[in-house]
């Protein structure tokens, strides 16, 4: 019994072709979105690359470019497809590639819903790749002058005032690293030795932090260097005073901030998916319904139209035996078609006493 199945007068059948055309043509534009969006996530990325790890995580991006050109060209196809078969006699041309081409958009419909669902679980690698990379580009921070690395300092700046953020999870991450260079330090004060000795690798390490982890709309003049130390600065208590540092983390700020951006892509890109999804339903009922009518012989009569000539479980059912029947295509039959003496018992018994008889011919 067909699924779902719908009658179509002519009428129908061809408001239904040149409905599709258009939405066809609709989807050109959503596939220049799929585009648009990818390259604007690679463009984000990009940005921020120096404070990644490097891990792969322009899969994303690169799927929803690709996805968005292809589905430019099959929408393309689909829409001159749909044009042709308001005439019946130009569907001929399509019959055969119609099937195909519905089978193709389904698998392509399903990577669009793949992309959309890749965005939502994204968050997991982008963290690790941000924890690691903010990490090594805090360490280099000091670097100003090492080829290379002289420019992290500008980029770790700029993204903490940007964000407003302090460290990787906290500003108390820069008082684990030295991230003042010893071209900067003068070691003639017995401070500065004192500081560089006490540490087992000989890190100058202060409980301070660069001067962009400054809250700007603190009224107190920022307290940058001995954080830790109350008797450093006048009416201040460590425990119990708001610091005017940025709280938050870097990760978390740059988490967040990919976060969203990923969610509405991800938003964005499902109802692309279900668009599409009502496109090929409709191109479906349009195959269908033409076909049938191509049975009747009647160009002006109704016609059925389904999604699928069955049900759900006998056409699971047609599949398995159609994969199970190619697959022992690929077996050897030794009995039909192997060699006839394998396996097959000899009837001859050969002895003393079955030796054949030689008829010697005498001479006369």
């Amino acid at each position: 019994m067909a699924v779902l199945r719908v009658k179509f007068t002519k009428t129908k059948r061809d408001k239904l072709a040149q409905v599709l055309w258009i939405l066809n043509w609709v989807s050109v534009v959503t596939g220049l979105v799929l585009f648009s969006l990818g390259l604007f996530l690679k463009v984000e990325i990009n940005k921020r690359w120096e404070l990644m790890a490097e891990r792969d995580i322009h899969y994303i991006p690169n799927m929803l470019i690709s996805v968005g050109l292809i589905a430019c060209a099959i929408n393309f196809l689909g829409g001159k497809i749909c044009y042709d078969c308001v005439d019946t006699t130009k569907f001929l041309r399509w019959k055969l590639l119609l099937l195909p081409y519905i089978v193709c958009t389904f698998f392509f419909t399903f990577c669009i819903l793949v992309g959309a669902l890749m965005c939502y679980s994204m968050r997991g690698e982008l963290e690790g790749a941000l924890t690691e990379g903010l990490r090594e580009a805090m360490r280099l921070y000091k670097d100003t002058d090492t080829p290379g690395r002289c420019f992290l300092k500008r980029t770790l700046d700029t993204l903490q005032m940007e964000f407003q953020c302090c460290g990787n999870a906290g500003f108390r991450d820069w008082f684990q690293i030295q991230w003042i260079s010893n071209r900067y330090l003068d070691v003639a004060k017995k401070e500065v030795v004192d500081r560089l000795r006490s540490n087992v690798e000989g890190r100058y390490l202060l409980d301070g932090v660069p001067f962009s982890c400054c809250n700007t709309f603190s009224p107190r003049p920022c307290i940058q260097h001995q954080i830790t130390n109350n008797s450093a600065h006048f009416n201040y208590e460590y425990q119990t005073e708001e610091l005017n540092l940025w709280m938050k983390g870097c990760r978390q700020a740059l988490l967040e901030y990919y976060t969203y951006i990923m969610q509405s892509i991800g938003l964005t890109v499902l109802i692309i998916w279900l668009f599409e999804l009502s496109v090929l339903t409709g191109v479906r009922y349009l195959q269908t319904s033409l076909e049938n009518l191509m049975r009747l012989g009647d160009p002006e009569s109704e016609s059925e139209g389904w999604l699928l000539e069955n049900s759900f479980v006998e056409t699971a059912r047609s599949n398995f035996n159609i994969i199970k029947s190619l697959g022992k295509c690929n077996q050897i039959d030794t009995v039909q078609n192997g060699d006839p003496n394998i396996d097959v018992p000899s009837t001859a018994h050969y002895g003393p006493a079955n030796v054949p008889t030689k008829h010697i011919s005498q001479a006369c």
